[in-house]
């Protein structure tokens, strides 16, 4: 039997990774892979929360691995994950990469922890003397939001891997451009399947009008979400004579930005906000729309598990055309030019506007093609496959 030490956050930490994590583990376990699993220090479960059955928890006294054991550390691009990084130095293990941008990470674990030193060593090492200028001109209060997208940084957790694992074919030619020689595997994104989702009843609950067309927006509300451009859509649609109804299922309001932009492209009206809700209604939520909408300015480089629960639902989706969203067929994920997203969301309500059966007709090939490449069954299954190989060498 293949054996794990998985590390990861876990709820009530609000992070798709959690996510990830607690619809895997079941499915995995059932493969005949024994888990054992490592929470953040400090974690306390929510109140009538527990482990799947067959997933042992690690001790608090316990937290290295064991002999034979391979350690799965879930790497990603927030705070949320920077305690693993100490682990990770001392234990090495198999690295899930969730982002191919690491920058954020490393600021967080280096300049913000007064460690500008740190923060220098690890661009200098992965990028030469503009790694050191870039460190630098933070020191001296130049930065820009675009720096962490033009410097991913992520050598400083590739360097302690002895594997990776990514979910996209284009992150493994990432990775594999990186560290040559380090073993690396393409595990797809899964996401569990949300049936039976009651469509006409969302879309009541959600006050969607019979009428209307409605698009939504999946996770958090972050200004690299593109939010700003689907207003600009929707409100170019609705100018046109589209009765589109734009629904934000997450938390968080991009600093006003949203709010803002909604008011002042008149469409605030025509928008529903749900905030955050649990993980049940949101994977269930994407089934009441028409059309997804996935825009990433910047993008991190991660499979979106908002596309794939539209997908799960049968829900076509629009996605920024971008390397890694490529892989979804075009039946399934609608492709809008990086930059000119706004207007191409335009066009396709307008067009969805004018022939209601024209999204409906896609439903079925969208729900299918989720079963057969991006079901849990099907991540289980890569992962399976993937840790036996790690084992032979452990």
């Amino acid at each position: 039997m293949v054996r794990v030490l998985w590390a990861s956050p876990v709820p009530p930490v609000r992070s798709g990774v959690s996510d990830y994590t607690m619809e895997l583990l079941p499915a995995l376990a059932g493969r005949g892979v024994g888990i054992r699993f490592l929470s953040p220090p400090g974690w306390e479960p929510p109140a009538g929360w527990a482990l799947p059955d067959g997933i042992g928890l690690a001790a608090a006294d316990d937290r290295a691995p064991h002999p034979g054991e391979i350690p799965v550390w879930n790497v990603g691009n927030n705070p949320y994950h920077e305690w693993l990084l100490p682990l990770l130095e001392r234990h090495r293990g198999l690295v899930v990469l969730h982002d191919l941008v690491l920058h954020h990470l490393l600021v967080e674990s280096t300049v913000a922890r007064g460690d500008a030193g740190g923060y220098r060593r690890a661009l200098a090492s992965e990028y030469g003397p503009a790694g050191e200028a870039l460190a630098d001109g933070r020191t001296w209060g130049f930065v820009s939001a675009r720096d962490p997208f033009l410097f991913p940084a992520r050598r400083f957790v590739l360097d302690r891997a002895d594997a990776v694992a990514v979910h996209s074919r284009w992150a493994l030619e990432q990775v594999r451009r990186d560290v040559p020689g380090l073993p690396a595997f393409h595990v797809p994104m899964g996401v569990v399947d949300p049936e039976p989702v009651e469509r006409d009843v969302l879309r009541l609950e959600l006050g969607i009008g019979e009428d209307e067309i409605a698009v939504m927006h999946l996770g958090f509300l972050t200004p690299a979400k593109g939010l700003v451009a689907v207003l600009e859509g929707v409100a170019a649609a609705r100018a046109a004579g589209a009765p589109v109804r734009l629904v934000l299922v997450g938390e968080g309001d991009a600093g006003g930005v949203v709010t803002r932009a909604a008011e002042a492209l008149g469409v605030a009206g025509a928008v529903t906000w749900t905030g955050w809700v649990d993980s049940d209604r949101m994977r269930r939520l994407p089934g009441a729309a028409d059309l997804g909408v996935v825009i990433r300015r910047p993008s991190a480089g991660e499979t979106s598990a908002a596309v794939l629960r539209f997908l799960a639902c049968g829900t076509p989706v629009a996605v920024s055309a971008l390397p890694q969203f490529l892989e979804f067929p075009r039946e399934a994920a609608i492709r809008l030019t990086p930059g000119s997203e706004g207007a191409e969301l335009a066009r396709l309500l307008l067009e969805a506007a004018e022939d209601r059966d024209r999204l409906a007709a896609r439903r079925p090939g969208v729900r299918k093609y989720w079963s057969r490449c991006h079901s849990i069954g099907v991540m289980a299954d890569a992962w399976a496959r993937s840790l036996a190989v790690v084992g032979e060498g452990v």
